[in-house]
């Protein structure tokens, strides 16, 4: 096996959740020459990664189609040995079966898996978690055992995160997520902090486009050391500062991997979804907070949605934050759980 192409163009947590098979790769056929395909914007993931040999980007918003088309020339002149995709649509498909590669691996769901060589079911089980079901296709190559999601963060990456730990000890908090029934309320949150330990820095990560949230939590928060880093840090950055944190507080969302992917503490709060579906946190050191009460609504769909579908948003409004700080109040390191 000389060269491999693993393919996962969707967000940021699925890219995360496909570092494992990388990590596995690497390790069953360590001469080979592995790399990435992913969506541009996604590329900072995996900058400077140890063990890939080129990140290939596909830029979906200008030109898509002109793009996918110069990809697939660019793939099949590659003459991969192997190629590992984990996306379940057509234009990956396309990719795949046009790729001329040896031996090509896909999910069943994924419309031109006919043409695969090997395919395999996609299956939400509340047993097995994503990182699982995107191992399973390479099983047959190497063996059943679990690999753990892994991003690695350069020197200068902790550099630049370093002045933020000058004072010791501290929460991060990534408050948003692109699906509005994901995300915990900004007065919850408020809540939260005000009531975490006053002498504690708490950082308030996320992207560009997060940072309107992030004002108006720390606005109307009492707490008086709240800093905004939101569109500031790149992925790596936050994966540096998140790693060494006394708590991160997350919504299920990107950030949620992020942690799993440094092992760093992480609680994840899940407000219309469900960690059986098998996102949750990864991280040795991790808890999950969801309503205590059952509503038959929830959950309201595989991932999140752009408003409360009946209007009342109970997963989220319901929760007792109460729970949730005198988790991250009392515990620097709390037991996974």
């Amino acid at each position: 096996m000389k060269r491999i192409l693993i393919i996962q163009t969707a967000f940021i947590g699925d890219v995360i959740l496909a570092t494992p098979l990388i990590e596995k790769l690497k390790n069953f056929y360590p001469k080979a020459e592995i790399d990435f395909l992913l969506r541009k914007g996604n590329e900072g993931l995996l900058k400077s990664h140890p063990k890939l040999n080129e990140v290939l980007i596909w830029d979906k918003k200008n030109a898509k189609y002109n793009n996918l088309a110069k990809l697939g020339r660019q793939i099949r002149r590659n003459k991969y040995d192997l190629l590992v995709n984990l996306q379940r649509f057509a234009s990956s498909g396309v990719l795949t079966t046009s790729s001329r590669a040896k031996i090509k691996i896909g999910f069943s769901k994924n419309p031109f898996s006919f043409a695969f060589t090997h395919k395999v079911p996609h299956v939400i089980d509340q047993k097995m978690h994503e990182v699982q079901r995107n191992l399973s296709l390479i099983e047959s190559l190497t063996d059943n055992s679990f690999q753990g999601p892994v991003l690695y963060p350069s020197k200068s990456d902790f550099e630049k995160v370093s002045r933020f730990k000058k004072n010791g000890s501290y929460y991060c908090i990534a408050p948003a997520s692109v699906w509005y029934t994901k995300q915990y309320p900004s007065e919850k949150w408020g809540e939260l902090i005000d009531n975490l330990r006053s002498d504690l820095s708490v950082f308030l990560i996320g992207a560009p486009g997060d940072l309107e949230m992030c004002a108006e939590i720390r606005d109307k928060s009492l707490h008086g050391n709240v800093k905004i880093l939101a569109g500031e840090l790149t992925f790596l950055q936050s994966a540096a500062l998140m790693k060494d944190a006394r708590m991160n507080f997350v919504n299920d969302s990107a950030p949620m991997h992020i942690a799993s992917a440094v092992n760093a503490p992480v609680t994840a709060i899940y407000c219309s979804t469900i960690p059986e579906f098998g996102f949750g946190p990864l991280s040795d050191q991790s808890r999950v907070i969801e309503i205590k009460e059952s509503l038959e609504c929830r959950p309201c769909g595989l991932h999140g949605k752009k408003a409360c579908p009946k209007g009342h948003f109970k997963c989220a409004t319901l929760i007792d934050t109460k729970e949730i700080i005198d988790f991250g109040k009392n515990k620097a390191r709390p037991i996974s759980g």
